[in-house]
């Protein structure tokens, strides 16, 4: 009968759940680095699947971070690990997020590489 069902599996099944929850939600924010994001109105509601970071650590000297990975890769690096991780995407697409002190040409770089690979970019910005 079913009122011989006890609730122990339906507590084990709930907190299963909130575990899968738990751990789900640290991944929804890729982006662990603080950076000062420009700021901007238009907000893109596609999702990009994989970021790079840039950050800008003065004198000229920039870091370059993988889906928000505090171990820096040198910019050569870049390329590879893109292709690496967007080569089994359907429509590959990737954000950047660059400190707002960060040159364009910096930026420019990192969008030269989406263009290369038909890769699609997202800007990242702050909302006003």
């Amino acid at each position: 009968m079913l009122s011989d069902l006890g609730m122990s599996s339906m507590t084990d099944l709930v907190f299963l759940l909130l575990i899968f929850f738990l751990i789900t939600s640290t991944l929804v924010n890729p982006n662990a680095l603080k950076l000062l994001l420009p700021k901007s109105t238009g907000q893109v509601s596609a999702k990009a699947t994989v970021s790079v970071s840039i950050k800008d650590w003065g004198n000229d000297v920039y870091s370059y971070h993988i889906n928000g990975q505090e171990a820096p890769i040198v910019f050569t690096d870049v390329e590879d690990e893109l292709i690496g991780l967007l080569q089994t995407e359907e429509d590959p697409t990737f954000s950047i997020y660059a400190d707002e002190s960060v040159p364009i040409k910096e930026v420019v770089a990192v969008m030269n590489i989406a263009k290369r690979n038909h890769y699609k970019v997202i800007l990242a910005t702050q909302p006003e």
